[in-house]
């Protein structure tokens, strides 16, 4: 999973008057926008054998106590609830006793997505 790390000096009031005050249907809206692409792109990015993991991609965006999420999911599992991409990300060992190394494909995938949506969101604040 990847992570945005963001570090401040001072406080955020004016941000969160600003928050407060927003029609949030519209940063909604934003996120919809880039949770598509992101699934775009974590699709086209997914290596592929039967296809099956790549064409399971989804999300969802929410809002929790002041917080906008977007989640994406995938909703290919093996037979034991494994999620099928987080073993092509990290490996897994095989029932043979081999081990089959990971491909890390997601975090380049979605990257370009997270700059994308910091640049949407300021722009969004810029203008309001």
């Amino acid at each position: 999973m990847a992570a945005i790390r963001i570090t401040h000096r001072g406080n955020f009031n004016n941000l969160e008057r600003f928050l407060k005050n927003y029609d949030k249907s519209k940063l909604i809206g934003i996120l919809n926008s880039y949770g598509r692409k992101g699934v775009a792109a974590l699709k086209s990015a997914t290596p592929v054998d039967s296809a099956l993991t790549a064409n399971s991609w989804g999300y969802r965006t929410s809002v929790s106590r002041g917080s906008f999420f977007i989640i994406w999911t995938n909703d290919n599992f093996t037979s034991n609830g494994t999620p099928v991409a987080i073993l092509i990300q990290y490996g897994h060992a095989t029932r043979g006793g081999g081990l089959v190394k990971g491909q890390d494909f997601i975090n380049p995938a979605i990257m370009p997505i997270f700059e994308k949506i910091a640049d949407a969101v300021w722009q969004e604040v810029r203008r309001t």
